[in-house]
């Protein structure tokens, strides 16, 4: 099937919905996602907005200024997984316990006013990944449009950049609880120095940036063309001494570089045995 098949078959797909809530992140997919479906001509496109401690602070403002630029509708409502043990003592499964949370009031929301489905901008990449979110979706009858078109990250960002999306190379922004490793209690104050952490670095020039929390230490990474940036004296300076200030004991820098879901690896490893 040819890029052009997908996306028509998406618009297909999306038309015959005609009243729809999008779980809105304001990133690359759930963006081509709200654009899809406003072009597919639907009667009514809400999209939502989850807010928590989880969030990175920038991705609010950013999915403000997107849904007013597009002219979809746009809401935000308040999660609050930190208060539920089994999301916040960080098992392997703790996003299943986020996504359901917001799915749950999200579906309040469909009952309430209407609406015909619940969309999500899951696409065919993800499927590959540890991705628990992906039960929640199910028993909560959410739709993943882009997955169930085919599209990978690499055919969505091709056609953004055709429709003329900001999002069409936009670093992913997952949700800062991916920081820390299974097992590590996630608290507000461990997800504001994470975020505070790479917002420092972002204004060094980095584009794909993790700190990933290992208690005391932070486990920086980024692509190794960025290297340099890290090691440059004085960039290496304030870095230290920023996130040191923050309460990280040890500062390093992971050799292998940026890579997503780098925290599921040893998860893959205990699987495959």
């Amino acid at each position: 099937m040819t890029l052009n098949d997908k996306f028509t078959r998406l618009k297909e797909d999306l038309k015959q919905m005609e009243r729809v809530i999008v779980a809105y992140s304001g990133g690359v997919d759930s963006t081509f996602l709200l654009k899809t479906s406003s072009i597919a001509g639907m009667k009514r496109i809400l999209a939502v907005t989850a807010l928590s401690e989880t969030l990175p602070h920038e991705e609010l403002s950013i999915a403000r200024e997107i849904t007013s630029t597009l002219n979809i509708e746009h809401r935000i409502i308040t999660t609050e997984e930190l208060k539920n043990k089994n999301f916040s003592d960080n098992p392997p499964d703790r996003c299943y316990y986020c996504k359901k949370e917001l799915f749950s009031k999200l579906k309040d929301i469909a009952t309430k006013e209407n609406f015909s489905f619940i969309l999500d901008g899951t696409n065919a990449d993800d499927t590959r990944d540890h991705r628990p979110g992906r039960r929640a979706a199910k028993e909560m009858g959410v739709h993943s449009p882009l997955l169930n078109a085919g599209l990978s990250k690499k055919e969505i960002r091709e056609i953004s950049r055709t429709l003329g999306l900001p999002t069409w190379n936009k670093p992913a922004t997952p949700c800062l609880s991916s920081r820390f490793p299974y097992g590590q209690k996630i608290t507000a104050e461990g997800l504001e120095r994470v975020n505070r952490a790479e917002n420092f670095l972002k204004r060094l020039g980095l584009t794909e940036i993790r700190v990933r929390d290992h208690s005391g230490i932070a486990r920086i990474e980024v692509i190794q063309e960025e290297f340099a940036i890290l090691m440059e004296k004085t960039n290496r300076k304030e870095i230290i001494s920023f996130l040191k200030s923050l309460g990280y004991k040890y500062i390093t820098l992971d050799l292998q570089g940026f890579r997503s879901g780098s925290l599921n690896e040893n998860l893959k490893c205990k699987e495959q045995n």
